[in-house]
């Protein structure tokens, strides 16, 4: 495939022994915060670059990803490594941060979607040239393991990047509806309410509750749990302090769960928070193969335990995460979380 072909197409308490974690800031590091750059917005017609920066697709997935960008009136283009395959991983790293990089570079291209997430961001985190990514800044959206990308270009070059759908996400209008007001709008206020059609499923991962009531402002940060957490000690991570966190899983038990919130409260990261909000955690939630079952805290209990006493507004359970109905969530923008009215405000334009 020529590289520069175009494809275009149309009710739990919290345990009583449960006691803050404190830590000396001194001893923890972080980035200096970097000038914010917001990218420019997308319009009917403009060209998208598709990378696989985790792990690789499949040639149907490749043409799923392409008609759901035609959804938002979006092109398509992508380069021969699109397809690329190594073990679970979209090609060699180089072959990824090659497209990346080419991405940003390609003045054709107005915006950038990952098609997938999986596994393999973390690994070309330290290839980037993150000096031409601020010198052509334009949207980049994904999650799940392109949390990876979203910290790490946050962190480097200050550049406003977004957590939302991937290319062979669910595109309903819930979704589209939001990527087109975060992405090819200029809102100076914009409000994100979860799903109705969420509310009413039966799985309890999906219920709203909050954990700490209150209302908090500050620039939204945060992705996947996991990630988040694989990121600690890095030049790679995000100071929490004054932000309003955001953060979502899969697959991971009660126990997984409570790990890395732990080690999150040990690094002094959670404390320094203005808020905290969790989208779905899909499948993470106690088996009934799972041993000690009846000794297990259930995924509730361990996030009242680990997030109750912190003294900020948590909130448990909004539209964001492995999940069909997504919302586009701008890293780095300034919004305001509520938990009486279960919403977050975006307090900015996410894009110029």
């Amino acid at each position: 495939m020529n590289r520069r072909k175009f494809i275009t197409s149309s009710a739990i308490t919290v345990s009583a022994f449960s006691v803050p974690i404190k830590v000396n800031a001194n001893n923890l590091f972080f980035n200096q915060p970097k000038p914010r750059i917001k990218p420019n917005m997308l319009k009917e017609g403009d060209t998208v670059g598709l990378i696989v920066p985790g792990s690789f697709i499949t040639e149907e997935e490749l043409f799923e990803s392409v008609a759901n960008l035609e959804k938002l009136g979006l092109k398509s283009y992508y380069t021969e490594n699109i397809l690329a395959k190594k073990g679970y991983l979209g090609g060699t790293d180089e072959q990824r941060v090659s497209d990346l990089h080419h991405m940003f570079e390609n003045k054709e291209v107005k915006g950038i979607v990952c098609a997938r997430g999986g596994y393999g961001c973390n690994r070309i985190l330290p290839m980037i040239n993150y000096d031409l990514i601020k010198n052509n800044p334009k949207i980049l959206i994904g999650y799940s393991d392109i949390t990876a990308l979203l910290y790490a270009i946050y962190a480097k070059t200050g550049l406003i990047s977004f957590h939302g759908p991937v290319g062979i996400s669910t595109f309903n209008d819930f979704s589209l509806g939001y990527m087109k007001q975060t992405l090819m709008e200029r809102l100076d206020r914009q409000f994100l309410i979860s799903s109705e059609e969420d509310k009413t499923k039966e799985d309890p991962a999906y219920k709203i509750y909050t954990i700490a009531p209150g209302v908090a402002a500050g620039e939204l940060v945060g992705g996947n749990l996991s990630i988040a957490v694989s990121l600690l000690g890095t030049p790679y991570d995000v100071d929490y302090s004054g932000k309003i966190v955001f953060l979502e899983d899969i697959g991971e038990k009660p126990y997984k769960i409570d790990r890395m919130l732990t080690e999150l409260l040990l690094a002094g990261k959670l404390q320094k928070a203005s808020g905290i909000v969790l989208g779905v955690f899909v499948d993470c939630e106690i088996g009934n193969d799972d041993r000690s079952i009846q000794d297990s805290l259930n995924l509730r209990q361990v996030l009242e335990d680990r997030l109750a006493t912190l003294g900020i507004p948590v909130i448990y359970g909004l539209s964001f995460g492995h999940i069909a109905n997504k919302f586009t969530l701008p890293f780095g923008i300034n919004a305001k979380l509520n938990t009486l009215d279960e919403s977050i405000a975006l307090q900015e334009p996410s894009v110029i």
